[in-house]
């Protein structure tokens, strides 16, 4: 596993947090998804054989938020 941490721009309540964290946790091989409306953040870890950084930027992208 390794760590990845990305901002995350366009959230502006606890639900967006929400979304991110659930569009993040589908994905298998992510774990301990932690979504932060104050940093504008998401960190988790990831298994690198099973999803890449690019296909959970895109899901958030995808989910409405910028994600960088």
């Amino acid at each position: 596993m390794q760590s990845l941490d990305f901002s995350v721009q366009g959230m502006s309540c606890g639900g967006c947090v929400s979304s991110v964290t659930r569009v993040l946790s589908a994905f298998d091989g992510v774990e301990d998804v932690k979504v932060s409306l104050e940093t504008a953040r998401a960190s988790m870890h990831i298994d690198s054989a099973k999803v890449t950084p690019e296909q959970l930027k895109q899901a958030v992208r995808d989910a409405g938020f910028e994600a960088q």
